[in-house]
């Protein structure tokens, strides 16, 4: 017989006062945000200053819409687009739970672009913050999956495996705590510091390579031990969803890091 940790039961609604509903899963994405902004504007006065604060402000609701909407299609056309095609009034019931990270990823990066083009900012530097801003969203995001019971890992005998309500009979791995460990609180630290030397700001694109490739690498390595959604299951060789779309992400990565060490390089020479 082996022994597992009890599951703390949260109710995953905070406040309900008639129709009033407030989620812990919506304060994770709200505390992500905002919590972001406020870095992104300290990290804007410090130099090189590539951006005013005003813009950052603004970026605020790009980002917002961004990662609602990328995150929403991205679930619809990743995870179950069988099931949203046959019931399209259904994609807007963003309540009801279904959102992808990749596509809200996705979704930022397009209005990044779109962003930091009309404003003339450097676009490799934005996302060098937004590489040390987002991995904040994604502590407390998979949090709440872990108060929600969701996303659970796969069943396990580890000493700290966990009966999940919505999970049968079997004690699993608390994947959703391995993913706020590993993808929000080391990449952050990681991040913060590699961006923190003034040397690293100065090669534009090497922080958001890091990024790029610190969360494909914890996502793929975190998906060994989280149990696959279960209207999709396991892919050619036995991967995962999370790890085939996680694929690009750290090619990207290595070729932003790349270009950035590159580029720096031929600086130095042509000085």
């Amino acid at each position: 017989m082996f022994f597992s940790l009890a599951f703390p039961h949260i109710d995953p609604v905070l406040i309900e006062i008639g129709p009033l509903v407030i989620r812990w899963y919506s304060l994770a994405y709200i505390a992500g945000l905002l919590m972001g902004w406020r870095l992104m504007v300290w990290m804007a006065a410090q130099p090189p200053k590539i951006i005013k604060q005003d813009d950052v402000d603004d970026f605020l609701v790009w980002a917002v819409l961004a990662v609602m909407l990328g995150g929403r299609i991205g679930y619809v056309l990743f995870y179950n687009f069988g099931y949203y095609s046959a019931n399209p009034s259904e994609i807007l019931l963003i309540w009801q739970g279904g959102m992808s990270f990749h596509g809200g990823l996705l979704g930022v990066i397009i209005a990044t672009f779109w962003f930091c083009r009309q404003r003339s900012i450097n676009t490799l530097s934005f996302f060098d913050l937004l590489g040390v801003a987002t991995p904040i969203g994604l502590f407390f995001g998979r949090i709440a999956n872990f108060i929600n019971s969701e996303l659970y890992g796969r069943p396990t005998d580890v000493a700290w495996g966990m009966v999940f309500p919505t999970g049968g009979p079997l004690a699993r791995h608390p994947s959703q705590l391995y993913e706020a460990t590993l993808e929000g609180l080391v990449l952050f630290v990681v991040a913060l510091v590699l961006w923190r030397r003034e040397a690293i700001r100065k090669r534009p694109g090497l922080v958001a390579g890091v990024f790029l490739i610190g969360y494909s690498s914890a996502r793929a390595f975190v998906e060994l031990f989280r149990q696959p959604d279960q209207h999709i299951g396991f892919l050619a060789g036995g991967t995962t969803m999370g790890q085939m779309l996680s694929l690009p992400m750290w090619i990207i990565g290595g070729w932003l890091i790349w270009s950035a060490l590159k580029a720096s390089s031929d600086s130095t020479k042509k000085t």
